[in-house]
């Protein structure tokens, strides 16, 4: 008997090709959430070292307006988009005290804008980390299922031929070890793509922290210099 592939394709029943079928989806659908990622993540840390050294100056100088516009300039940056709503915050936060309208310390409310605002964009940087996710959990339990099929099949073939000869069930066997392999085949890139690109993550969200507070650092030194002149 033949064990090729196509050939053990061709021995599947339809509901063994359908688990088949739903594996290969499962596979391009990680595949593509990985390649992604790994894309987004590439741009995202050659574009926030771009804009680090040139905003470093102008943060140092408090030419707020121009770091502004620079920040505008990395739009899509998570880094940029960090300081773009710090500054933005602080400065309605300062338009509104001068106008006594304020009910918030302008540091005070640029803390509370810049701790959703970091929340929304470590949610972003793990969009798609839910394919990756169920992907790695429910391949195996799909291939599982592809494997209790084959043996019915198997089984099927016994009681057909009347006969339990390895002839009558190697075909149903070995369908089902295919769509296991097949599962395990998928699940296994995908657990590793979701941990490589957690810990990839966990480094970006660190840096979006500590951009955070060095902001607000540096807007309490000047809030307090522009009070005292």
């Amino acid at each position: 008997m033949d064990f090729s592939l196509s050939a053990i394709w061709d021995s599947m029943g339809f509901l063994a090709r359908s688990v088949a079928v739903v594996l290969l989806v499962f596979a391009i659908a990680s595949l593509g959430v990985f390649i992604e990622r790994l894309l987004f993540f590439r741009k995202v840390v050659g574009r926030a070292g771009v804009f680090a050294r040139a905003s470093t100056p102008l943060l140092d100088a408090a030419k707020h307006d121009e770091l502004l516009t620079l920040c505008r300039a990395h739009a899509g940056i998570p880094l940029a988009e960090i300081v773009l709503s710090g500054l933005s915050a602080y400065g309605k936060g300062v338009r509104d005290a001068a106008a006594g309208t304020g009910t918030l310390h302008p540091v005070e409310l640029t803390r509370r804008t810049l701790d959703r605002r970091v929340e929304t964009l470590q949610a972003e940087l793990r969009r798609g980390f839910g394919v990756l996710a169920s992907v790695g959990s429910i391949a195996p339990f799909v291939g599982l299922f592809g494997t209790v099929v084959g043996i019915i099949n198997a089984f099927e073939g016994i009681a057909r031929t009347g006969s339990g000869g390895l002839g009558s069930v190697s075909a149903g066997i070995a369908e089902a070890l295919v769509v296991t392999a097949f599962g395990l085949a998928v699940a296994i890139p995908a657990v590793l793509a979701f941990n490589y690109l957690t810990t990839r993550v966990e480094r970006l969200d660190l840096a979006l922290d500590q951009s955070s507070g060095e902001l607000l650092d540096h807007l309490e030194h000047t809030h307090g210099v522009e009070r005292k002149a």
